[in-house]
């Protein structure tokens, strides 16, 4: 999405009654404290600075281009599960902007939401153009200045303003608004006002895995998986898919957001142990011993017992657990049946590296939380200097949680810049 029109757009001057707020990022987290801002207090002047030509670039290709909004989740103690890092600090914000009051927000503004099968959030119109042209009407109406192809050089404070310096201008300002997402110039930014950084590091990606017994297998899925990250105890359970790399889908996703750290000190050599059907072992045992009873006669490639498992990984399976094709139901010996429920269950897969997922690329790491006051989203080194959005350390797994961390973040911190 471009916005030109007010690139070269000069400063008017500030009546005394008229504080300047900087923005910068022209994302989602800077759009929605803009937006919230100015219609909480008219008075304030607020210019959002955009490195690039484009906004909201994360926002337009959301979702495959239908932008995941939110998530149906609305207890804010089982919203927070959601977030590996910032569990423990959104608690208190989602108490005051919640997924409920994300709702209400787009459907004042013409923008009505839906709920999907699996609780993600996305405008009815099913196209994220409704959001862009959400923000950018609401931007154009309120006069808030959007400065594209502004990339920020310098900050720093001058007794209670801020001095901030682009290529072209310079801006003197009230309040401060970090929003540039998972930017590396911006957190070096953040480094010369004395914020510490935690390393960045990828959260969001899927499992590169060369495995015979998933050659071939593209595409195919379970509807609930469970997989373990070996020698930790973090797993994640939920749908898995086999790709043309290796695995992805929820289960894998939410793994890899929770496991960030640790998969990045193993440089992404990593073995996972995958329970196709997250069932325990031994009942597996049991029921494959039942299925040798009632149908000895039957052979087992054939056809799969399990509804979850389609004929071509169960055909994989059998093939890798000391079985033959022509092999009945009644010829198994307890220690085939045992490997068969082995490689349903715990079944061991050795990753190396991994890959994108789609275009979401998210990063653990940015602003150390211990240095912000989350009632109000300010820095507790200085006054009048806010972050929002994933220029903290704040990330999510996939489903629209990301978003909701900036649309709070945005809200609490246009509050608190509004009351000033």
């Amino acid at each position: 999405m471009k916005n030109n029109k007010n690139k070269d757009a000069q400063i008017p001057p500030l009546g005394d009654k008229r504080g300047l707020v900087i923005i910068i990022g022209g994302g989602a987290a800077g759009y929605f404290t803009a937006i919230n801002a100015q219609e909480m207090n008219p008075n304030l002047e607020i210019i959002i600075l955009e490195k690039s030509s484009n906004v909201l670039q994360k926002v337009k290709i959301s979702g495959g281009g239908r932008c995941n909004v939110t998530h149906a989740c609305f207890e804010p103690k089982e919203l927070v599960k959601f977030y590996p890092r910032g569990e423990k600090e959104l608690l208190g914000p989602f108490h005051q902007f919640m997924t409920g009051d994300t709702f209400e927000w787009f459907e004042n503004r013409g923008v009505p939401l839906k709920i999907e099968d699996d609780n993600r959030v996305f405008p009815e119109a099913n196209t994220s153009q409704a959001i862009l042209d959400c923000f950018q009407n609401a931007v154009d109406k309120l006069g808030i200045k959007m400065l594209t192809n502004h990339g920020v050089n310098s900050v720093y404070q001058q007794e209670d303003q801020w001095v901030i310096n682009t290529k072209d201008q310079n801006f003197v300002a009230d309040h401060l608004v970090i929003a540039a997402g998972s930017s590396n110039k911006v957190w070096e930014l953040c480094k010369t006002l004395n914020h510490a950084i935690v390393e960045p590091v990828p959260s969001l990606f899927t499992f590169n895995i060369k495995d015979e017994r998933l050659t071939d297998l593209l595409g195919i899925s379970v509807p609930n998986a469970t997989v373990e990250l070996s020698g930790t105890n973090l797993s994640s359970s939920g749908p898995l898919l086999i790709t043309h790399w290796g695995m992805s889908g929820p289960a894998i996703l939410k793994l890899s957001a929770f496991g960030a750290r640790i998969l990045a000190e193993k440089n992404y050599q990593y073995t996972i142990q995958v329970n196709w059907l997250s069932r325990d072992t031994n009942q597996i045992v049991s029921f494959l011993q039942k299925q040798k009873k009632d149908s000895g006669k039957k052979t087992i490639i054939l056809k799969s017992p399990f509804s979850e498992i389609s004929k071509r990984l169960w055909e994989r399976l059998v093939s890798f657990s000391d079985i033959k094709a022509t092999d009945n139901w009644a010829d198994m010996s307890n220690h085939q049946l045992e490997k068969l429920a082995n490689q349903l269950t715990n079944g061991e897969y050795k990753a190396n590296g991994r890959t994108t997922f789609k275009e979401e690329f998210v990063t653990a790491g940015g602003v150390d939380l211990k240095e912000i006051n989350f009632k109000r989203f300010e820095s507790k080194l200085h006054k009048n200097l806010f972050f929002v959005g994933e220029v903290l350390n704040i990330d999510a797994v996939t489903g629209g949680f990301n978003f909701q961390n900036a649309w709070t973040g945005g809200y609490i911190c246009a509050k608190a810049i509004a009351e000033n």
